[in-house]
Parts: C-alpha cells; sequence; structure tokens
C-alpha cells in the first residue's frame, strides 16, 4: 500500500511530518507538498509554467519527501503523475493548522490538495484541527485518529470513491463526545474589504471574518463547535456518491478505536 501526503502549509510543515509519520505504520508514505505556505488558494493550478521540484532530507526516517515550488494542487498532481513511482493508493492532505468547515472547503488548499487525488480516481481525505491546539503532541492524536481512518479505507470494499473532510474539534482529546458524519455549512464567513493608503497610493485588503450563527445541528461547523469531530463526505460526481449506509459501516466504531488507542499510547 501507498500513500501520498500533501498539504497547503508547505512541506516543513510540523502536520504534515506528524501525519507522514503516523500513516507510515500502516503504509508507504510519500510526502509531495509546497515549498512554501499557500494557503487560501483552493484548487488553483499552475499551468503553462515550470514547476521546480526537489527531493529534500527527510524530518522522519524512512520517509521521502519532496518540495514542489507551486501549489497544493500542483503538488499532487506532479506527485501522482510523475514523482511517485508504482501505484497509489489513497491521498492524504494535512494536518491544516485550522479547521476547514462550511464553504472554507471552496478556497482551503487543504481541500483542494485532496481533491486533485479525487478528481483523478484516488480515494483522498483532508485533515484540519484548530490552530489554537497545533501542538505537537496534539498532532500526534490526530494523526493516530487520521491514521485509523486511512486504514479502513484502504481495507475496505467500497462501491465508489471516496472523499472525506475530517475536522477535530478545539477540545482536548479527552473531551471530545465523539464522532459524527456532518454536512457541509452554507456559511462560514463574511468577505469585507478594508482600504488603506500607504502614502503614495490607496490600496485593498480583503478580510475573511468568521459567522458562528449556525443553526443546522446537522452541519459540521455546529456539530465540532459541540465537541465532535466530523467526517464530511464531498461528493463531486453523482455516481460517486456513497450510500450514507456504507460510510456509517466504514467509521463503526472507530471513535471507540481511537480512544482505546490514545488511553494505550499515553
Amino acid at each position: 500500500m501507498r500513500i501520498l501526503v500533501s498539504n497547503d502549509d508547505g512541506v516543513y510543515s510540523d502536520g504534515i511530518w506528524a501525519l507522514a509519520h503516523e500513516l507510515s505504520g500502516i503504509a508507504e508514505v510519500v510526502i509531495v507538498a509546497p515549498d512554501r505556505e499557500q494557503s487560501a488558494v483552493g484548487t488553483a493550478v499552475s499551468l503553462r509554467k515550470p514547476l521546480k521540484v526537489q527531493e529534500i532530507i527527510p524530518l522522519r526516517q524512512g520517509i521521502k519527501a519532496y518540495s514542489v515550488e507551486g501549489t497544493p494542487s500542483d503538488a499532487v498532481i506532479v506527485g501522482l503523475g510523475k514523482v511517485v513511482s508504482g501505484k497509489v493508493d489513497l491521498v492524504v492532505s494535512g494536518i491544516n493548522q485550522g479547521s476547514n468547515l462550511g464553504e472554507d472547503v471552496l478556497i482551503s488548499g487543504t481541500v483542494g490538495a485532496a481533491l486533485s487525488g479525487y478528481l483523478r480516481g484516488f480515494p483522498a481525505m483532508a485533515v484540519s484541527c484548530e490552530a489554537q491546539r497545533y501542538s505537537p503532541a496534539y498532532l500526534k492524536k490526530v494523526s493516530c485518529f487520521a491514521a485509523l481512518l486511512a486504514g479502513r479505507m484502504l481495507a475496505a470494499d467500497l462501491p465508489a470513491k471516496l472523499f472525506l473532510n475530517v475536522n477535530m474539534p478545539d477540545l482536548p482529546v479527552a473531551e471530545i463526545k465523539g464522532l459524527k458524519i456532518a454536512g457541509l455549512a452554507h456559511r462560514s464567513h463574511v468577505n469585507t474589504v478594508e482600504e488603506g493608503h500607504d502614502g503614495k497610493r490607496s490600496y485593498y485588503t480583503l478580510v475573511r471574518a468568521s459567522v458562528n450563527q449556525q443553526v443546522d445541528k446537522r452541519s459540521d461547523i455546529w456539530l465540532t463547535g459541540q465537541g465532535y469531530i466530523t467526517i464530511t463526505p464531498v461528493n463531486l460526481f453523482l455516481n460517486d456518491r456513497l450510500p450514507l449506509a456504507s460510510l456509517e459501516k466504514l467509521i463503526s466504531g472507530l471513535f471507540e478505536e481511537f480512544q482505546q488507542f490514545i488511553l494505550n499510547n499515553k
């Protein structure tokens, strides 16, 4: 089994290496990620532009890693098309420093990287957690959960390609209430424009402010706010729509397995 790992925070981010380390326990892992931070670029692709790719010295032994002078989508496309030799079984993006909920998935580079794998026929997963808890200890626990879910995705005989968006709530792991399949919230942010002046000319800055008034109790924003890990299936093609019963079967007992894993590895 082989997993391609990418992100939008850059190839040297703590999140991608914590994730790759845990995933390496279930499969061969190859990192192909942007050479620098690329948040909020969505699925941008650098058409007709040379993309420099360089193998880097790995931060974890036994994991090959490549930096790409481009976007998260560029990294995954190049990784699947040229860099990784042999069959890839799963594309995983993350761990993002900050949640990707609701309409954030439309601009998220983390989700964009996973989406580029899904659009090319690979099962994919995007993993995000709250920036406030972005510590090595917390990243290890998020990575453990992602690895448990990835192992199930690799082992499952699913009727369709699967693209999952995973978000951890802003809570210590011991206080997380459980795991829920969630829909995307209809609105998560509002964009405004602020005007400034540099002494010579006016300029404008786009500001993205959070909107917390979510009343849909099935949405990812509501459920993470209530203390649940959320898994949102993202379906772009009708023929790839996975029956809810199949997804529920895939994650049945997963949270309990995660809790036991944490208890056993304190």
